[in-house]
């Protein structure tokens, strides 16, 4: 009886998550024209008369939506992030942008984390060699981890969303890493969006691969090499101990 118990509260912690690798994979087939960038173009005037009409209505809608683009992993995210600075201005866009991702990220990390999380960062913690070692690594540097992986360009969102829920970051530490770790990125594509009246009056697509130009990235990697300089710090602080006991 209590096994049987166990396993109804096993299956109904791993519902959530489930839930959203099922929609997420449905999102991917079916939705992908439904929610990119011509479909922004198709429904601008309506999404600008409506912003207009319904302000207030407007910027919690448009929150709740990328919000939900964002937990169930559907396509559209950047596009969403067009469109908070298409209708909203780079400022407060960026504000409204961040905000609706956070929120996002907060959805799939606590789904992803009483689904499968909690198990296997135990498991992690029990293991032994390089198991071990990878999640100790993580565990010591987790702030600099955490904003790594959300600053570095390279890493999808998605990853960044789940991986923190895996090896048992805490909700804290992994809303304030996302808020401001997707804060850079989010500002630049936000200024694009910014500037979509221009190009949709030329009939154009906006350069989506702005944030590798050097004038970008360069910044980027800079605020990445300063995530990264409390491990760099914290290795060579361990380097002169390591060799003092191994002398001794």
């Amino acid at each position: 009886m209590q096994e049987q118990a166990k396993s109804k509260a096993g299956w109904a912690t791993r519902l959530p998550i489930l839930v959203i690798a099922v929609v997420a994979v449905l999102g991917a087939v079916f939705l992908k024209d439904s929610l990119g960038f011509e479909a922004l173009a198709a429904h601008r005037e309506a999404l600008l008369a409506y912003r207009d009409a319904y302000y207030g209505a407007a910027v919690v809608l448009f929150v709740l939506a990328y919000a939900g683009i964002v937990t169930l992993s559907l396509p559209g995210a950047t596009v969403a992030t067009l469109t908070g600075g298409f209708l909203f201005g780079t400022f407060p866009g960026v504000v409204f942008n961040v905000t609706g991702a956070t929120l996002g990220a907060i959805g799939i990390f606590l789904a992803a984390k009483a689904g499968f999380g909690e198990r296997l960062a135990a498991r992690m913690d029990a293991s032994a060699g390089a198991v071990a070692r990878i999640k100790r690594g993580i565990d010591e540097n987790q702030w600099s981890v955490l904003f790594l992986m959300r600053l570095v360009p390279a890493v999808p969102f998605f990853v960044a969303n789940l991986l923190p829920a895996l090896v048992g970051v805490p909700l804290g530490r992994y809303v304030v890493t996302t808020f401001f770790g997707i804060l850079p990125g989010a500002l630049v594509y936000t200024s694009v969006g910014a500037g979509l009246g221009a190009v949709f009056a030329r009939g154009e697509t906006p350069d989506l691969g702005i944030i590798f130009e050097p004038q970008i990235l360069l910044p980027l990697l800079g605020l990445c090499a300063l995530a990264a300089l409390p491990m760099v710090l914290k290795a060579l602080r361990k380097g002169p101990v390591a060799e003092e006991q191994g002398s001794q």
